[in-house]
Formats: C-alpha cells, sequence, structure tokens
C-alpha cells in the first residue's frame, strides 16, 4: 500500500529502486543522519561504530547509490570519519603488543577491524624478523604481480 514502511534488506531495495518510477524512497539510518554526522565531525573517536552499524562503511557507500539530497554530506562523513579514526586504530594496533585491546576493538567497525588486525600481524611478523624468527623476508604479492606485468609489458 502506498505510503506503507516496510524494513527491507539493502540488496532488494537497490533491485527495486528507479529513480523514475519511484517504487520506493529509501529512510537513511539514524547514524547516517544530521543529528549524527554532526557528532562524527566533532569527535568520531567517540562513536562505537560497531554497535551503531557493523559495516558502517559499507553500509554507507552503498547508501550512496539511492538518489538523496544529503549524498554529498553523508559521503563527506564517511571519508572523515575513516580519516579521523584510522590514525588511532593504527597507532593502537602498533604500541598495544601484548595487552588487552578488546575494548578499543569492541567499538570498530568490521573493515576497521581488519586495518587492526593487518596492523597487529604486520608488528608481529616485523618483531618475528627481528629476532630472527623469521626464515627469509619475502616480497608481498602486491610487489611480485606488479614486476610480473613490467616484465610482461616489456615483453609486449
Amino acid at each position: 500500500m502506498q505510503g506503507s514502511k516496510v524494513e527491507i534488506p539493502l540488496w532488494l531495495a537497490k533491485g527495486l529502486y528507479d529513480i523514475k518510477r519511484r517504487i520506493l524512497s529509501v529512510e537513511l539510518p539514524k547514524i547516517y543522519k544530521e543529528s549524527w554526522r554532526t557528532v562524527f565531525s566533532a569527535d568520531a573517536n567517540v562513536v562505537d561504530l560497531h554497535k551503531m552499524g557493523p559495516y558502517y562503511y559499507g553500509f554507507g557507500s552503498q547508501l550512496l547509490n539511492f538518489d538523496n539530497p544529503e549524498n554529498p554530506e553523508i559521503a563527506q562523513t564517511i571519508l572523515q570519519t575513516f580519516i579521523g579514526r584510522f590514525r588511532r586504530i593504527m597507532d593502537s594496533s602498533q604500541n598495544a603488543y601484548n595487552e588487552d585491546t578488546s575494548a578499543l576493538v569492541a567499538r570498530l567497525d568490521e573493515l576497521e577491524r581488519a586495518l587492526f588486525r593487518a596492523g597487529q600481524k604486520g608488528l608481529n611478523d616485523f618483531q618475528c624478523w627481528e629476532k630472527g624468527q623469521a626464515s627469509q623476508i619475502t616480497a608481498s604479492s602486491l610487489v611480485q604481480n606488479y614486476r610480473k606485468r613490467k616484465f610482461m609489458d616489456m615483453d609486449g
């Protein structure tokens, strides 16, 4: 019925959304609304992103597919939130070695958790190498793939 509010999965909303036919309109989740954008711009580090939405960045970027006049502000807030929180996450992942980081990690979005784990793994790998516990240093797969492409470009 016209005007009814129904919660549907994002993938279904994206499939049904049509700017011309206006089959549905999308209501922003509260964390992307102006009142929360103000909180993020004041201090993004105080927000428990996992509690508010464990996929804050991914879901927010998907919301930009819908024609919303607030999209530029939403995109800017998502970007500034990531920038504002990134340094603290990486600093914590590098400086909290052998400490309980569960309180910090509990507040992170899933993307941030992956960054934190990558930072800790990098630190751990470096410390193993420094102690002579690593067999050898190997080039990352990115570097290896780059060399292969460069070599193939020279052939072609």
